[in-house]
């Protein structure tokens, strides 16, 4: 019995270590550098955030337009503010199945997930575009 109660002990472990939220720099270490590619679990993406250098982010909703922005961390959440928006949109990361689950503050929404990444830089067209 006392096996059996530390087998399942030891088999918690790695799903208790891997729902752990991570901290600005954690988070910075994973994304920088990279294209993220975000959304629902089981969908196509619906938006993408390039992560620069300084914690600094390029976010699209892949119809080639591109929003500034910049992240930093607040309590146990990372937070980012956008160039079209002074408002603060504060998330929890936390590394899953190999890639990012995003959940936003403290509303009860579906979480974010990484659907795929890239090094590749975001498509951004430049402000209105066209004739």
């Amino acid at each position: 019995m006392k096996q059996l109660i530390i087998l399942a002990g030891c088999l918690m472990l790695p799903h208790a270590a891997s729902a752990q939220t991570l901290s600005v720099e954690e988070f910075e270490a994973y994304v920088l550098g990279k294209t993220l590619f975000y959304g629902a679990e089981g969908e196509d993406p619906y938006g993408a955030e390039q992560y620069l250098p300084n914690r600094r982010v390029r976010w699209s909703f892949l119809d080639g337009r591109c929003l500034e922005g910049e992240y930093y961390q607040q309590d146990e959440q990372i937070c980012f503010v956008y160039e079209d928006d002074p408002t603060t949109h504060c998330w929890t990361f936390e590394t899953r199945g190999g890639g990012l689950v995003a959940t936003i503050g403290d509303e009860e929404t579906s979480p974010l997930y990484e659907i795929t990444n890239s090094t590749d830089r975001l498509m951004c067209l430049g402000p209105d575009v066209g004739v």
